[in-house]
């Protein structure tokens, strides 16, 4: 069954593809070979054995859809994707297959290295956000307008001063962002009990040539620590709501009877299907939809924390989809917010004859100094 309606216009097709099935089959398939190498390294398995393992996971073609099925039924991946190549290489090979690792160690892994291919690409659309924020911020530093508090007009502001505000949260969310996940998408690999037993003490030998290989820092065994995880998670929720207050403040500003700044004009985007004289905010409607989806997500991430003893049962397990709810929305959001960035149209007029009608004075107070300070931090 496709979700293609349901799920493409909430995200882009790069970041569909780094959770697709394939996607998914190619990071196991290489955990695979690359522990076998590893082993056969450190003298564990033979030479041998370890490169038809790693020819036979660089060739075989595996349906989706049947393995998911399998998978279903065995409560993982890492079970009916281990008999499948078991079936295939000869005796010697399919023992040393997956030697001194557990299904969790498959799926952790797998999740961790999908996890650092989502953020690369969020960090491109991130950085085109800040960069196109920052110049609209500097050019409207000293543009009076009317501030607006409790949605109510307030006291004259820099208008460039509300976009450094977006600019500097979207910044330091997604700083925090990449922090949270180079401490916590590391290797796992820990073995049935986390202890990394029957590998004659060569264990983190093994590690270090895996985590190397798969191109992840490597870490002690973390089956029942689920912080790290959690907090990937929150900061990409972190991350999703600061772009939906940019979101929210552009699709107020785009209203009728305020009118000072709108989304850029693109064909096919923003029409109505009833009502032709209709400019919607589309690049807002995907933001904030995703800023409403993503608190909920999170929870259900947190709930699993109090997981039992060396492995839990539920919790970990539900982390996956979670996350790449989260990592699709998130991307819909970046993407949508940095064409907004990089294409904001703003009415000085409208800014002008808004503030005139409020009869408010134009004392920006020190607007521009704000402005200046704020893109310096965002900077750091």
């Amino acid at each position: 069954m496709s979700h293609w309606l349901r799920s493409r216009p909430a995200s882009t097709d790069a970041m569909l593809a780094v959770f697709d099935d394939d996607a998914t089959l190619r990071h196991a398939l290489a955990f695979e070979a690359a522990l076998a190498r590893a082993e056969a390294a450190e003298g564990l398995i033979g030479i041998d054995a370890a490169e038809m393992i790693a020819a036979l996971c660089g060739t075989i073609r595996i349906e989706p859809a049947e393995l998911a099925a399998e998978a279903a039924l065995a409560g993982t991946l890492a079970i009916p994707l281990v008999a499948r190549l078991r079936k295939t290489l000869p005796e010697a090979a399919a023992k040393a297959l997956h030697k001194g690792a557990t299904s969790q160690d498959l799926a952790d892994t797998v999740l961790a290295r999908q996890i650092r291919a989502a953020v690369s690409l969020l960090q491109a659309d991130l950085g085109r956000t800040v960069e196109g924020l920052a110049l609209l911020a500097r050019r409207h530093a000293a543009t009076p307008a009317i501030g607006r508090t409790l949605l109510q007009d307030a006291l004259p502001i820099g208008f460039g001063l509300r976009i450094a505000q977006w600019q500097a949260g979207i910044a330091a969310a997604g700083q925090r962002l990449a922090r949270e996940v180079e401490s916590g998408a590391v290797l796992q690999f820990g073995g049935a009990a986390g202890t990394r037993a029957g590998l004659a003490g060569k264990a983190e030998a093994v590690a270090a040539r895996l985590a190397a290989e798969l191109g992840l820092p490597n870490a002690a065994p973390w089956h029942g620590r689920r912080e790290a995880i959690a907090g990937i998670a929150s900061a990409l929720a972190i991350l999703i709501g600061a772009l939906g207050k940019m979101a929210r403040d552009v699709s107020l500003l785009a209203q009728n009877g305020i009118g000072e700044a709108r989304e850029p004009a693109v064909p096919g985007r923003g029409g109505s299907s009833a009502m032709a004289h209709k400019r919607n905010p589309t690049a807002c409607q995907i933001t904030l939809s995703a800023a409403l989806r993503a608190p909920g997500l999170v929870a259900g991430v947190l709930a699993g924390l109090p997981a039992e003893q060396e492995r839990g049962l539920g919790g970990w397990q539900a982390e996956g989809p979670a996350l790449t709810e989260l990592f699709l929305v998130a991307a819909g959001a970046a993407e949508a917010m940095a064409g907004v960035a990089e294409g904001l149209e703003i009415d000085e007029a409208a800014i002008a004859r808004n503030l005139e009608q409020a009869g408010l004075g134009s004392d920006i107070g020190e607007s521009e100094a704000l402005v200046a300070a704020l893109l310096r931090g965002a900077d750091r």
